[in-house]
């Protein structure tokens, strides 16, 4: 347990996230029972301002959740156990975050795009980049539609399904193909 906690505090800083609240959300996911700030901080040798900053973090990506205890007062946490749910509640917050702007940067500047100020290459580089990002979020919406367990058959098909699409293209089979 202690291996795993580590090991994904430091995944987390290599995907952005602080070391501590990373360490607390698999300490959290792996705990048998909701712990309290005192009880995380006390396990991962963590201040307690660190925890309940950390907690906080936690919280407002709905990775945890509050829960009651019988007959104790303090507030007990406890992770979002779904792996599914978990890697949706993630990524659902990377896009609020990075691809919500980005889209938004891209409409504002589509609204300009018959401007005779921007060149025709300005303006085929800015469609291009408006399309693939309208039509990434456009499949993004539609994977929320579409059950986990129909996702990873997809996902576990994997080979099988670049195969079939190069062979409904009629492309070769070489990675040079691929565009």
């Amino acid at each position: 347990m202690e291996q795993f906690v580590l090991r994904w505090g430091d995944m987390g800083t290599q995907w952005g996230v602080n070391r501590s609240v990373a360490q607390i959300q698999a300490l959290l996911f792996l705990s048998e029972r909701p712990l309290t700030a005192e009880d995380i901080a006390a396990k991962l040798g963590m201040a307690r301002s660190n925890v309940s900053n950390s907690l906080k973090e936690l919280l407002a990506w709905k990775l945890i959740h509050r829960v009651p205890v019988l007959g104790d007062r303090r507030d007990h946490y406890e992770a979002e156990a779904d792996l599914w749910q978990m890697a949706t509640k993630v990524a659902q917050g990377r896009k609020a975050r990075e691809i919500d702007p980005m889209v938004a940067a891209i409409g504002a500047a589509m609204q300009d795009i018959d401007d005779p100020r921007i060149s025709a290459k300005v303006r085929q580089r800015l469609v291009t980049m408006h399309e693939f990002v309208t039509t990434v979020d456009g499949w993004y919406q539609q994977m929320l539609q579409v059950p986990p367990a129909q996702i990873m058959t997809l996902i576990r098909m994997g080979a099988k399904v670049v195969g079939l699409l190069r062979f409904v293209s009629g492309r070769g089979g070489s990675k040079t193909d691929q565009t």
